[in-house]
């Protein structure tokens, strides 16, 4: 099956095309935290010579809490992004989640990601495809691969065929997912580049009650297997001190082991290439 080729800025995703990396702490915690995690980030992928997208959030409207921290909002988390953009020259990419943010954020950003829990949302699929963004789909939890199919017409039907597909994970029972990698195969067969999300993965969604657990020890593991499965990308949230991350701690991986974990990614890539 040949996938088609997106690009992205500086980055080509799909299309036999490098793996490439989408990766940055789950929320924006303050300006200066994303902006140094953006430059970390830059340096040890380009260290890696692996393709890099940033990745954070500007508001997370689905915490497991409403006391959660959700990020400092559209207006001031784009403008971050923007800022990093411009700065760093980097691919930027952030969830939204309702269709009345859609036109303010393609704006900004090069990717609108539609979270997992909304993969069925018409209105908002349809809305951010018509900006002609590409845009990133995570497959819900509760989605079966092939039903996928369905989700890539309603992007289609706005003549958008910028489209990505992401694996997270299915449920399996309560507060616990489980990765099936022949998804990743399946949805290839759609023709559009697949990424892997490593830490979202192993996440326990709701798994401490008041919030989400996880357990970042297999995200290597599981990366690498994706990439032998010939996954286009692999989503993996960094932070540099995962204990004292506002969001997905327990499933983010440390920075300081990010440049181990994605030579090790090479060396499977490459093997399997």
């Amino acid at each position: 099956m040949k996938i088609i080729e997106i690009k992205i800025g500086n980055v080509t995703i799909g299309g036999g095309n490098p793996l490439v990396l989408i990766a940055g702490p789950c929320v924006i915690e303050s300006a200066a935290s994303a902006f140094r995690h953006a430059a970390a980030l830059k340096k040890i992928a380009s260290s890696a010579g692996v393709p890099f997208i940033f990745k954070s959030s500007y508001d997370k409207a689905n915490r497991t809490s409403a006391g959660s921290f959700r990020g400092p909002g559209i207006k001031k988390g784009l403008a971050i992004l923007k800022k990093i953009k411009m700065e760093l020259g980097l691919p930027i990419l952030s969830d939204v989640h309702c269709k009345e943010e859609v036109s303010q954020a393609a704006k900004v950003l090069d990717i609108i990601q539609i979270p997992a829990f909304l993969s069925r949302q018409t209105d908002l699929i349809v809305a951010a495809s018509r900006t002609g963004r590409v845009v990133n789909i995570k497959k819900g939890q509760f989605l079966a691969p092939w039903d996928m199919a369905q989700v890539i017409k309603k992007i289609e039907s706005s003549g958008n065929k910028n489209i990505i597909l992401t694996e997270r994970g299915v449920s399996f029972g309560y507060n616990n997912l489980v990765s099936d990698f022949r998804s990743l195969l399946i949805m290839k067969e759609f023709g559009y580049p697949v990424v892997y999300d490593a830490t979202h993965s192993v996440q326990s969604p709701g798994g401490k009650g008041d919030c989400s657990g996880g357990d970042g020890r297999f995200v290597p593991h599981l990366s690498m297997a994706s990439a032998a499965c010939g996954a286009d990308g692999i989503f993996i949230e960094v932070h540099e001190n995962p204990k004292k991350a506002m969001s997905d701690g327990p499933n983010m991986v440390r920075l300081s082991e990010l440049a181990g974990l994605l030579a090790k990614l090479r060396r499977v890539e490459e093997a399997v290439r």
